[in-house]
């Protein structure tokens, strides 16, 4: 059987999903099952949709509010990352890419205290979450890459033997057999291909986009010149990680080891080198 794709704009970028070892018909609706969740974790933790959980939250004025069970696990997931990153992984960060015009002031929403960080994000029982502080929480590539962990898991439920879902920087696939995966810099130099295996890689570039990389503890632009892409068991790790390295390239490598994760990373002064676990 030959392999299916399609691809859809979502998540700020083009989507691409492949499977094989369905029939078409019901690859086909593997796939559609796989970008209506894409969808709908979208719309749950988007930063600019006025009904998403975020712009809920933050117009919830400290009030506990109900969020949809994806939101609060990717909230957790944060919030555990930001812990074992000492804060250098921030979901906070949302009023410091406002500041910057990356993002869009959120409606009716009270000013973020500068103070605030992921500590005063409080998931309570039931997936209901509060803010201690007026804060602005930015999932962006996090929850892009727990889309692409929903979507590839629902590719797996319904059968096939293979699958990739690809959202930009962000990859992650299953089969027998590996893939050639090319990473790109954002430099402008040749991207380096990688073979993939059953894993998820997720790309941050210092070179592209570099006011986009916050340092969480320092709410300022990590400044790094360089490349980083994680391989790890998931996408939402995976991307994650790239934000710790970019700020930190020592606190990172530990969380490498920590998730049983490795890097690729690239500066234009010494090229490329491998980073964690082996």
């Amino acid at each position: 059987m030959r392999d299916i794709a399609r691809a859809r704009p979502w998540l700020g970028t083009i989507v691409g999903i492949r499977v094989g070892g369905l029939a078409e018909a019901r690859a086909i609706d593997a796939i559609e099952r796989a970008f209506d969740e894409i969808g709908a974790v979208h719309r749950c933790m988007s930063f600019h949709e006025r009904d998403s959980d975020l712009s809920r939250l933050h117009r919830a004025n400290g009030a506990a509010i109900a969020v949809d069970a994806r939101t609060h696990d990717v909230l957790a997931r944060a919030i555990a990352l930001a812990g074992q990153s000492d804060g250098l992984f921030d979901p906070s960060i949302g009023g410091t890419l406002v500041d910057w015009n990356v993002l869009p002031r959120p409606v009716e929403a009270r000013d973020a205290d500068p103070r605030a960080t992921w500590r005063d994000i409080e998931l309570l029982d039931d997936a209901h979450v509060r803010l201690r502080r007026p804060l602005w929480i930015d999932l962006g590539g996090i929850a892009k890459g727990y889309a692409v962990d929903r979507a590839l898991a629902i590719l797996r439920e319904h059968g096939a033997t293979s699958a990739s879902v690809n959202a930009g920087g962000d990859l992650a696939r299953f089969g027998s057999m590996p893939e050639a995966i090319a990473l790109d810099t954002g430099s402008g130099d040749v991207p380096v291909a990688i073979e993939l295996g059953d894993a998820a890689v997720a790309t941050s570039s210092g070179f592209a986009f570099a006011r986009r990389h916050v340092h969480g503890r320092k709410r300022r632009a990590t400044g790094a010149r360089r490349s980083v892409s994680v391989v790890a068991s998931s996408c939402c790790i995976a991307d994650a990680l790239t934000k710790v390295l970019l700020a930190d390239r020592r606190a990172g490598e530990s969380l490498l080891r920590h998730h049983r994760a490795h890097a690729y990373e690239f500066d234009a002064t010494r090229g490329w080198r491998r980073l964690g676990a082996s």
